[in-house]
Order: structure tokens, then C-alpha cells, then sequence
């Protein structure tokens, strides 16, 4: 027995060798920082939840490729992982990221514009249900696998996202604080070592928890937290404030649509527009809701950035009221009452809008002139200039103008309209007096010391003009009072400043003249020319210049300058306009001229073709567009053939030569005859009873004789065969 149990002590002693022989290395993940990473390049620096969830996506399918723990490759085969499979920390990253993705999926369906409805509320928890099955499962893994920090960081991670489920589930809130508090008190110790970094990024999450914790505590009824102070902790910003912030604005929309059924007239300007819609009621009154904390006292002190961020939303209530308001003018159908209710009421919004849109831009006014007095931006180190306030109080004066154009718009106007009419223009004075006198400070940096004194000077008028209105009126705005007041006195110390520079310039003038001229060197030399670094390379001198003064690094010249190349040379040949060459028109070829070309010849009629021995020259002639034909010169007795070929030879002329005129455009310079010339063909007269040749070979005399007499506008009549020939 004794044996036995001493070699049954071995084995176990064995094992336990072998067991811690076989215990791998802890794994170590920064499970905090590792996420803050992620999240913030990957969309939730602007509360992009999709971009987020995309890339969890993507980080999980190179995980499982990379490890090579695809759940097969035709039929799906789900692989578990458990406490043997996890060989490397990339294990841990499939867990952590494919709970990371289920979040981000439930807190997509959380952002959407009219808030989850009912369905997809319920795929919303279903997804918080799966974020929280992974983180579980990744606590386990880590209690097992990883180090002590690296577990208690998963354990704070695992509480976080329980505490959420419940948070959304509006039920068990003292779970939920539970674990709330826990995920808080892990990272509270945390935040007390490691790196600057790691403990910043605890302390942050120990802060974006805590209006969670609030929120429970008051749910449960242990903490007098007020409803104010629930809006306060919901402007703070963090991932972990998202889920918060959406229930906190569910449970304010929900209040607003109870309080929205007492709303039933919206009051302007001494008019009563009843109100409806129940969505234009619960926008209007969310848009006064935020208009309180603009207008209260304790408004004084919120910085700048969020009295904006507050106007950002008042603008969009506004603007969701007035689509209400026109949707409902759209389905009013043929309903003039309700159609005339409508447009005041959307008339009524609109000059609201108006107004809160001046208040802003005053609002960016004062942010400017903050930054111009100290010449140069904290943040962004960038110089602000005058123009920038001329800008704004451009937008200022365009505001005003469409508000007071709003306002004079309708047909009764009752006297709190007209008031405000008059106000607005008042207003308007202001904004030009203020503008001038920043567009003359621009002027005067510029150097232009002309224009910056009229411009103050019409400045100050203006103001002086503005400031009398407002005190002649009742109830008026004392913060413009004073502002026109100081403006008064700017104005004619500034005015005096210029007048004196500008006459210390213009004395100054002729002095700097001629130290000018007398500087001037005809060599040059007087100017210094810096070199550059390619130039001085042997002196240890700095191209670059001095840091405090903005300048191009003279490194080399860019672009480079021209050199002279070697190219071929240019020949001028001076004698070419002196010499006299040989003439060669003896061996060019002269081309026959004249509309009409006749062939006599047998090359010119065609291949066998030749003159006949009965061949007969003829005359036409063209008088007043027509063809005169001198055939019967020729016999007394006509031939018939002759008579046929004479009459196709002249055919071509008469469609000719009306075609040649009409292409030379003779009708434009004698335009009597345009009607002649459109005629085509022109007609043949046959000219008889002339004298005619008695001999069978004189018609060539007979013609050039003919041509003489016609020539010189003589009758042929008068003339026989004897006078022809002689």
C-alpha cells in the first residue's frame, strides 16, 4: 500500500511537471487603446458607426485568412474557439473585433434620423445580446490565456458593454450600475499606472462613464439629478456617450411630444397662427427650448463653440418645422382658410429663422473681433484681418434686408410689424457704420491713407446718424447704443491718426525722393546681390535666410537661364536682287484665252476626224442679249446640212455665255439687266437680206469685212459685193 501510494504521489508529481512544462506565454493586448485606435481613424471621430463597422468586417476576414481558420470552403462549417485553439494573440483579436462589430451594428440602427422603430429596436438589442455573448467569451479567453492586466482590462470591457445591454433594454437598472461601476472602478486603477498615454485614455473612459452611472442613479431614484444637469452631462463627447445621448434625446423627445399638445398657436409680432401638425409642434418647441438656454443668464458664460453648436440645432428644428408647415400646404387641396393659416404660419417661422440667423453671425462678429485685437489666431496661429469682418457684416446687412423685406411683405400690417420694419432698418444703419469703419482699417494697413480717412470719416457719420435714431426710439437696444457710441469715438481718433500720417508721408515725400536718386549707382554695384547655395559653396553660410522672415530658400535659380548654343550659320545672299536673268518665255507654254475655243484642227476634233472641203467660216454677233447669225453672207441659196452644223455651233453660246455672266455677277454692276440674264438659252435671230458673197472662196474676206462694218456701227445694207471686196 505503502508502494502504491508513493508511486501514485510520483505520477501526480509528474503530471503537474509536464502540466506547467506545456503552459504557453501569457498573451498581452492593450484592449483600451488597441479599440480608441481603431475607432477614432475609422469613423468615430465624426460618429460614423457604418465606416466603423466596415472595417471591423474587414479586420475580422484578414484575421480568419491570415490564421487560416476559415469555417470551410464550400459548406459552412462554424468553428468554435475555445480555450485550445487560441495558439496566438490574433485569436483574441477575432473575439474582441467580432464583438466590437456587433456594437457598432446596434449603435448604427441607434443613430438612424427618426430613431429605431419598432423592429429594428429589437434587432438593435439582438446585436447588443451578440456584442455581449463575444465579449464574455473574450474575458474568459483572457482570464486563461492572457496576463493580469490584459484580463482585468477584458472584464472591465465585458461589464461595459452588459451595462449597455440593460441601459437599452430600460429595465434592471441596478445591474446595470452594477456594471457600470465595475467597468469604472477597473479603469480607475488602471489609469493609476503604465504610460501617460494608457492613463489618459482610462481617465477619459472613467468620464465618459459617469453620466451613464448618473443616469441609473436616477432611474433608481438614489441621486436628485435634474433634468438640466442630465442636458449638461449630454454635451459631453465620447463613444461611450453615444448610447446615453440617444436615450437621453428619447426621453426628451417623448417629453416634447407631451408638452407639444398644449402648443396650438404660434405668437408673432402680435398675430396668432394656429398650429395642427403635431410633428411642426414638438419642432417649434424643441427650437424655444434651445432658444431658453441662448437667453438666459447663465448664458453669459458658455464659450462661443457651443452658444454656435446650439444655433446649429435651433436652425435645424426650425428648418423641420417649416418642412411640416409645407407639406401640409402641399395636401391642403383647395382649403383657402387653412392655406392662408399655412402661409403666416410658415411666413411667421421664417422671420424667426431670420432672426436667429443675425444673432449668429453678431455671435461670429464678437468671435473676430476677439481674434483681431490679438493679431493672431492661439489655435491655428493664422493672422485675422479687417476683410474677414467686412465679410460678416455682408452677410449682416443681406440678413437684414430679407427679414425686413419678410416682414413688409403682407397686406395689413399690423403696428408691431412696422416697428420692427424700423428696427430692422436701424440695425442696417448700425452694420454699414461698422462695416465702413473695418473696411477703412483695411485701407489704412494697405498704406492708403486717402482712402482710410474718408472711410472713417463716412464711418462716423453713420454711426453718428444710427445712434441718434436709437435713442430717439423707445425700448431700444442699449448693448447698440454703447456700441455705436464707442464706434463714434474710434472713428475721429482714427480719422485723426491718418489725417497726421498722410501729411508726415507728403512731407516725407520729397526727402525719400532723393535719398532715393542720390543711392542710384549707373554700375549697379550698390544693390547687394545675395547668392546662391550652388554658388558659394565654399562658405559655410545658411541659404535659407533668417526663420522669422518668410522667404524662397536660394538654393539655386529656378527656372534656369538661357546659354548660347552653337548652330549652323545663316548665309544672306545681298547679290540676289542684283542680277539680271535671261528671259524665258519663249520656252513656256502660252495658253489660248476666250470663252469660246472652235476646234479647226483633226487633233482637236478627234481621232479620225478631219476639215472638210466645203467648210464655211461664219459670223454672230451679240447685241442686246441676243445672238444675230450672218449666215446668209455666205450664198444666196441656203445649204441645209450647213445651215444645221452652223446652228448647233452657236447652241453652245447661247447657254454659255448667260451662264458665264451670271458667274462673274454682271447683273451687280448693271442691274437693268438681271432679268435678262436669268434667261436661258438666249434666243437666235437669223439677220436677212444682206449683202452676200458672190464667189465660193471670199468669205474670209468677206468676213473680217463684216467685222469692220460692225465695228464701226455702220449698215451692212450699204455695202455690195464690189465694196466688200474692194
Amino acid at each position: 500500500m505503502a508502494k502504491n501510494s508513493e508511486t501514485s504521489a510520483m505520477e501526480i508529481d509528474d503530471k503537474k511537471s509536464i502540466n506547467s512544462d506545456q503552459i504557453g506565454p501569457k498573451f498581452s493586448i492593450n484592449v483600451l487603446q488597441l479599440l480608441k485606435s481603431a475607432q477614432m481613424q475609422h469613423g468615430l471621430r465624426h460618429g460614423d458607426y457604418t465606416r466603423y463597422r466596415r472595417y471591423c468586417t474587414a479586420r475580422l476576414r484578414r484575421l480568419y485568412k491570415s490564421l487560416k481558420f476559415t469555417h470551410g470552403r464550400g459548406k459552412y462549417t462554424r468553428k468554435a474557439i475555445t480555450e485550445s485553439t487560441v495558439t496566438e494573440v490574433r485569436f483574441l483579436h477575432l473575439v474582441l473585433y467580432t464583438a466590437e462589430r456587433a456594437w457598432s451594428h446596434a449603435m448604427e440602427k441607434r443613430q438612424l434620423p427618426d430613431g429605431p422603430n419598432a423592429r429594428q429596436r429589437i434587432y438593435l438589442i439582438g446585436r447588443l445580446r451578440k456584442a455581449v455573448k463575444w465579449a464574455t467569451l473574450f474575458s474568459n479567453l483572457c482570464a486563461i490565456k492572457a496576463d493580469p492586466r490584459t484580463s482585468l482590462e477584458s472584464e472591465a470591457y465585458a461589464s461595459y458593454m452588459k451595462g449597455n445591454l440593460l441601459f437599452e433594454q430600460d429595465q434592471n437598472w441596478e445591474t446595470a450600475l452594477k456594471n457600470f461601476k465595475s467597468a469604472r472602478a477597473v479603469y480607475e486603477e488602471l489609469g493609476k499606472y503604465g504610460d501617460v498615454e494608457n492613463q489618459v485614455l482610462c481617465r477619459e473612459r472613467v468620464e465618459e462613464l459617469e453620466p451613464s452611472i448618473r443616469y441609473c442613479l436616477h432611474k433608481i431614484g438614489e441621486s436628485n439629478v435634474k433634468t438640466s444637469e442630465l442636458l449638461q452631462i449630454g454635451e459631453m463627447e465620447g463613444p461611450a456617450l453615444d448610447l446615453f445621448k440617444s436615450k437621453l434625446e428619447a426621453v426628451m423627445a417623448e417629453a416634447r411630444s407631451q408638452q407639444a399638445a398644449s402648443l396650438t398657436e404660434f405668437h408673432w409680432l402680435g398675430h396668432r397662427f394656429p398650429i395642427s401638425n403635431a410633428k411642426t409642434r414638438v419642432a417649434i418647441l424643441k427650437a424655444q427650448e434651445l432658444e431658453k438656454d441662448l437667453h438666459v443668464k447663465a448664458a453669459d458664460s458658455l464659450p462661443a463653440e457651443k452658444k454656435l453648436v446650439i444655433f446649429d440645432k435651433i436652425f435645424t428644428a426650425y428648418h423641420e418645422a417649416r418642412g411640416c408647415i409645407r407639406s401640409d400646404l402641399a395636401s391642403a387641396g383647395n382649403a383657402e382658410n387653412v392655406k392662408d393659416e399655412l402661409y403666416g404660419l410658415d411666413k411667421a417661422v421664417s422671420a424667426v429663422l431670420g432672426q436667429r440667423t443675425i444673432e449668429r453671425n453678431q455671435l461670429l462678429v464678437s468671435i473676430v473681433k476677439g481674434k483681431l485685437t490679438k493679431q493672431r489666431d492661439d489655435k491655428t496661429g493664422k493672422v485675422t484681418k479687417p476683410e474677414e469682418l467686412v465679410r460678416l457684416y455682408d452677410l449682416l446687412l443681406q440678413n437684414t434686408a430679407d427679414l425686413s423685406d419678410l416682414v413688409s411683405s403682407g397686406r395689413e400690417r399690423k403696428p408691431e410689424e412696422v416697428k420692427f420694419a424700423e428696427e430692422c432698418e436701424l440695425k442696417s444703419l448700425a452694420f454699414r457704420a461698422e462695416r465702413c469703419f473695418y473696411l477703412a482699417r483695411s485701407y489704412s494697413l494697405a498704406g492708403k491713407r486717402t482712402e482710410a480717412y474718408a472711410l472713417y470719416c463716412r464711418a462716423r457719420s453713420h454711426a453718428e446718424n444710427a445712434l441718434k435714431d436709437f435713442q430717439r426710439m423707445a425700448n431700444s437696444d442699449q448693448m447698440m447704443i454703447e456700441e455705436l457710441k464707442t464706434l463714434c469715438k474710434e472713428c475721429r481718433s482714427n480719422s485723426c491718426i491718418e489725417h497726421a500720417k498722410g501729411i508726415i508721408v507728403e512731407e516725407k515725400a520729397s526727402e525719400n525722393l532723393s535719398n532715393k536718386i542720390s543711392t542710384i549707382s549707373i554700375s549697379g554695384t550698390g544693390k547687394k546681390v545675395d547668392k546662391f547655395l550652388l554658388e558659394k559653396l565654399d562658405v559655410y553660410e545658411s541659404a535659407v535666410g533668417d526663420s522669422n522672415v518668410k522667404g524662397a530658400a536660394r538654393i539655386e535659380a529656378f527656372p534656369p537661364a538661357f546659354q548660347s548654343i552653337a548652330r549652323n550659320p545663316i548665309v544672306l545672299d545681298l547679290a540676289y536682287n542684283f542680277i539680271d536673268f535671261p528671259s524665258l518665255e519663249n520656252r513656256m507654254k502660252k495658253d489660248r484665252k476666250g470663252f469660246i475655243r472652235i476646234p479647226l484642227t483633226p487633233r482637236a476634233l478627234g481621232k479620225g476626224a478631219r476639215i472638210p472641203s466645203s467648210a464655211h467660216l461664219l459670223l454672230s454677233t451679240l447685241r442686246r442679249f441676243r445672238i444675230h447669225d450672218y449666215y446668209e453672207q455666205s450664198y444666196g441659196i441656203i445649204d441645209t446640212k450647213l445651215s444645221l452644223s452652223a446652228r448647233r455651233t452657236f447652241l453652245s453660246s447661247v447657254d454659255m455665255i448667260p451662264l458665264v455672266l451670271q458667274k462673274i455677277a454682271y447683273h451687280e454692276t448693271h442691274p437693268d439687266c438681271n432679268e435678262v440674264i436669268s434667261k436661258i438659252p438666249w434666243p437666235i435671230v437669223r439677220v436677212r437680206d444682206i449683202p452676200q458673197q458672190k464667189s465660193g472662196g471670199d468669205c474670209g474676206a468677206f468676213l473680217l469685212r463684216y467685222l469692220e462694218v460692225l465695228a464701226h456701227g455702220l449698215n451692212v445694207n450699204s455695202y455690195c459685193q464690189q465694196d466688200h471686196v474692194t
